[in-house]
């Protein structure tokens, strides 16, 4: 049905916006069958830049799957980066970032930090509090690997004083040891 919308709207002259709606519900509709290639293809047949810019853009704002998020943040930044505004650049890095990190958890255990993945720092530091230590280690890895030449909003340096910052807690007991006299 929404090839049959698409081509209608070759045919005949289509408002912008039920444009951008049709072809935003088509590609969230592929995206949910899990078809990045048909997905694709139907990016690359939108011709209007700001049009495939809006549908690429609000489709993100869904809030949808893990590899969904992740394909959509690869594409605008493949071929959106100079239309982005700066807070936008940054808040898709840390969209893509925060995803790879996910994709190091353990399968079952993403669904838990799914919702943190556009703010891959905040993960880390659930991580460390929930004393997921070497999964902790993995994620410190990628992000080491990620980070190198992007600006999203934090930086190693960031990272190191969070872990520091948590290696401080586990090591402060909250009550003195008293010496027993005899």
């Amino acid at each position: 049905d929404y090839e049959l919308c698409e081509e209608w709207g070759h045919l005949y002259p289509v408002p912008r916006e039920d444009l951008i709606n049709l072809h935003r519900e088509h590609l969230l509709h592929l995206l949910e069958m899990g078809d990045m290639e048909k997905a694709l293809q139907l990016l690359q047949r939108i011709e209007d830049p700001g049009i495939c810019l809006a549908i690429s853009e609000q489709s993100l704002d869904q809030h949808l799957s893990l590899a969904a998020s992740h394909f959509l943040a690869d594409y605008l930044t493949a071929h959106f980066y100079p239309s982005l505004t700066t807070a936008r650049r940054s808040e898709i890095q840390a969209l893509c970032i925060g995803s790879k990190v996910l994709l190091t958890l353990p399968e079952l255990s993403r669904v838990n930090y799914f919702h943190l993945s556009s703010r891959p720092l905040l993960m880390l530091e659930q991580l460390l509090m929930n004393m997921k230590v070497d999964w902790v280690a993995v994620a410190v890895q990628t992000l080491h690997q990620l980070l190198a030449g992007q600006e999203i909003g934090f930086t190693v340096e960031d990272i190191n004083n969070l872990l520091s910052k948590y290696a401080e807690k586990a090591l402060n007991f909250p009550f003195t040891l008293k010496e027993r006299r005899s």
